[in-house]
């Protein structure tokens, strides 16, 4: 019999980059988003605690304390993996308009790819600089189980899933961040982390994954079809965790995902997460009632930027059939300035 164990944390890019590169995603949608209203240019008129955050320096100090709790909870997550000893992680994250575009989105797709080289840094992907001070073609070797993910597809389509499948990228060479960035942070000391890992896309941006590609303001652009609703990704995650339960394997099941996204909440002008909402869902993981997640809307989800919690459901729904009980490591806020809730949970067996 199989044993699993659960767990999520973000995937925030600007973990990558130093203190000293400020808060991007916020100064981009600042200086180029047309919906912000003119006078929220002004710090003066942001609520207190984005005032706060920002200070005098345009928010590295404050980034300074963000990372460093963040960087001490992926060591702890690190360490759970270590102690538990998968035979591989399987792990549900997002993708934001990079190896799936207008040709083809799908819901869900198991990715069935053997071992995969991604470049992170190419390009400038994720800045120009990195706190490991690597080399724009510094590789990211991730080990996979090309055999057990098309046995995971082939199974997923016996109890009535129509999961999509891949056995190459379409459009991205090697992985996305919401992978390739989860394997970086687990190994952010830089020791080596050679735990296979079969990556598992679900469409969580639905209506906005054109119009927000890659995070980009969406700004006059028509709606996409929604994504799979709350309900349909925590029957995913129940389905998945009789698989599993049934196969001979150790697997953690992570969730890769940011919570509300501040780019995303249109009452809140595109600037500050819907901070209220991440306080639930966190409370609703040490309160046990993560159950409550599938009864969400996928209205309810966009109003509040949650858009990757869709990933973290998946996990929910597992756990809910195992009946494990989840503990938050870590829950790292922002009033606005570091764009998203932070949330680092672990369900043990």
């Amino acid at each position: 019999m199989g044993t699993i164990m659960g767990m999520g944390s973000s995937h925030w890019p600007a973990m990558i980059q130093p203190d000293e590169a400020k808060p991007w995603p916020f100064l981009r949608t600042l200086a180029n988003d047309p919906r912000v209203p003119a006078e929220l240019k002004n710090p003066l008129n942001w609520p207190a605690g984005v005032r706060a955050e920002w200070g005098q320096d345009e928010g590295v100090s404050a980034h300074r304390e963000h990372r460093r709790r963040l960087v001490e909870a992926f060591r702890r997550l690190r360490a759970e993996i270590q102690a538990f000893d998968p035979d591989f992680i399987l792990m549900f994250g997002d993708d934001q308009y990079e190896n799936f575009t207008e040709d083809i989105i799908p819901p869900f797709c198991v990715m069935a790819y053997p071992d995969l080289t991604s470049h992170p840094f190419k390009g400038g992907r994720r800045g120009r600089s990195n706190v490991w001070n690597e080399p724009e073609d510094h590789a990211i070797k991730m080990r996979s189980k090309p055999d057990v993910a098309k046995w995971l597809a082939h199974r997923y389509l016996e109890e009535g899933v129509d999961m999509a499948y891949a056995y190459r990228p379409l459009h991205w060479e090697g992985l996305g961040h919401a992978f390739v960035n989860i394997q970086m942070y687990l190994d952010y000391d830089r020791q080596g982390f050679d735990v296979p890992i079969i990556p598992v896309q679900v469409n969580s941006y639905g209506s906005k994954i054109i119009g927000n590609r890659r995070a980009i303001n969406g700004a006059g652009q028509e709606p996409d079809p929604i994504s799979p609703t709350p309900r349909r990704c925590f029957e995913i995650g129940r389905i998945t965790a009789r698989i599993l339960a049934a196969s001979p394997w150790r697997v953690v099941m992570y969730a890769s995902g940011g919570w509300s996204h501040g780019f995303l909440v249109e009452k809140h002008h595109y600037l500050w997460p819907d901070v209220e909402s991440d306080r639930l869902r966190a409370q609703q993981i040490r309160d046990g009632r993560e159950a409550e997640w599938q009864e969400l809307t996928v209205a309810q989800i966009e109003d509040a930027g949650q858009q990757e919690l869709m990933t973290w459901i998946c996990v929910a729904g597992a756990m809910h059939e195992l009946r494990q009980k989840g503990d938050v490591i870590d829950y790292v806020e922002t009033a606005g300035v570091f764009n998203s809730g932070k949330c680092l949970a672990v369900w043990r067996t």
